[in-house]
């Protein structure tokens, strides 16, 4: 993998110009007559030109083509378990665990009213060729679990390894080349963008800080590539254009909406240090917030390694019903609540108000342990995609992956009944 550059920094206006052409990035203008060394101005715009300045995204592009010089679009069956039909399969309010290899797995609402999310797993082995993808819908934020992805933007190149995230905004290009197997999740957002989440008493600083988020620097192709593919996912399904030249044409570029990547051993953890432990809002990463006041269309979560003290208390995570959806996922290590039975790669969907918690092992082990200092979660990475949506599993999810673990209720079968007439036990 070749050593690559960034530029630090969430939500920041940056500036970048590829070193074989300076002077490429306009100065003081973005749209001169003429654009230094024949290239054309592009602006590429993440919200309405009219939103309030803290939530106006855009960046200018300065590139050897407008990215207007394609074929026209046709109807591609290139990914056909990539789906947003909600309703092809029965709901069902069970626990569903499973491992999967790149499909839709569950998701709700409607990309064509821009208000949902889609949850994808993907499995590849191989580079993508003469191609590059884009999504009309949403913002992909990739979670790899195995095998490192490179990257290649509009923008720049990324390396993203697992422990590491990405995020690739609505409608900007991409392209993945692999060195052997790769895995890992996908949480697309049809609504607005993913923010970091206001911080409250905590104060100026914890969680993900702003300065750990990494950008790509301009990198530009002139390449002459006849039958290159522009893939673009629209409403939900998959079209397909072709071009004669390399989409990743770039040589300068500014703006603050841009594709970044994050690396989750940077996050500063927030934890009790008396007694209970806090909820899991206190482990955010990053938010899209909804219309409505701390509720979100979709927070990414994770669980870190950290030091666990609480005195008096069940420390695992406490047996609930929520009015949120929780889908669950396992980059690295074994999940504490249910060890054993979870595995990387694999996932589990609670659902709206359906009951869960930790299994009859973990009880029983965190009801007896002596509660001395312990660091906890050690070469492991679990994390949550969590929404305030009802989300329904595809078709592919519940049927055609053949991965489903059917006996996932029996984890809590054998919880006994610990009731007493003594009021100290």
């Amino acid at each position: 993998m070749e050593e690559l550059k960034y530029l630090s920094g969430f939500g920041s206006e940056f500036t970048s110009e590829d070193p074989r052409r300076p002077g490429a990035l306009p100065v003081g203008q973005n749209s001169p007559q003429r654009c230094a060394y024949g290239l054309y101005a592009e602006q590429l715009s993440g919200s309405a030109f009219t939103a309030p300045r803290h939530d106006n995204k855009r960046s200018w592009l300065y590139r050897i083509r407008p990215s207007v010089v394609h074929k026209p679009f046709k109807r591609s069956n290139v990914s056909k378990y990539l789906t947003h039909n909600w309703d092809e399969a029965d709901p069902d309010p069970n626990q569903v665990d499973f491992v999967a290899g790149l499909h839709t797995v569950c998701g709700a609402g409607d990309p064509r009213s821009r208000n949902g999310i889609a949850i994808h797993v993907y499995l590849c082995n191989a580079t993508m060729q003469k191609s590059a993808f884009y999504s009309s819908d949403g913002d992909f934020l990739i979670v790899p679990q195995e095998g490192v992805l490179m990257i290649t933007t509009e923008f720049g190149k990324m390396q993203v390894r697992p422990n590491e995230i990405a995020v690739i905004q609505l409608g900007m290009r991409f392209s993945v080349a692999v060195d052997g197997p790769t895995r890992g999740y996908i949480l697309e957002v049809f609504d607005g963008h993913f923010k970091l989440p206001d911080l409250g008493p905590i104060g100026a600083n914890g969680l993900a800080n702003p300065r750990d988020f990494l950008t790509p620097v301009a990198h530009y192709e002139d390449r002459e590539i006849p039958g290159f593919k522009i893939i673009n996912k629209y409403q939900g399904a998959i079209f397909e254009a072709e071009q004669n030249h390399s989409p990743f044409d770039v040589v300068a570029w500014h703006g603050n909406y841009v594709p970044y990547k994050y690396d989750l051993s940077n996050f500063m953890v927030i934890n009790s240090v008396s007694f209970d432990h806090c909820d899991p809002s206190i482990f955010t990463v990053l938010t899209c917030p909804s219309v409505r006041p701390g509720v979100a269309i979709a927070d990414f979560v994770i669980f870190p390694p950290r030091w666990s003290v609480q005195e008096n208390t069940f420390r695992p995570p406490y047996y609930h019903r929520n009015c949120m959806s929780e889908f669950m996922g396992l980059i690295l290590g074994s999940y504490e609540a249910k060890e054993g039975g979870f595995l990387p790669g694999g996932a589990s969907l609670h659902s709206m108000m359906t009951p869960h918690g930790p299994d009859d092992r973990c009880f029983e082990g965190a009801s007896k342990a002596a509660l001395v200092p312990q660091k906890i979660a050690v070469g492991t990475q679990a994390f949550m995609f969590e929404s305030s949506l009802s989300m329904a599993i595809t078709k592919w999810g519940a049927e055609t992956c053949q991965k489903l673990d059917a006996k996932y209720y029996e984890c809590w079968q054998n919880l006994p009944k610990l009731f007493t007439d003594k009021i100290n036990i």
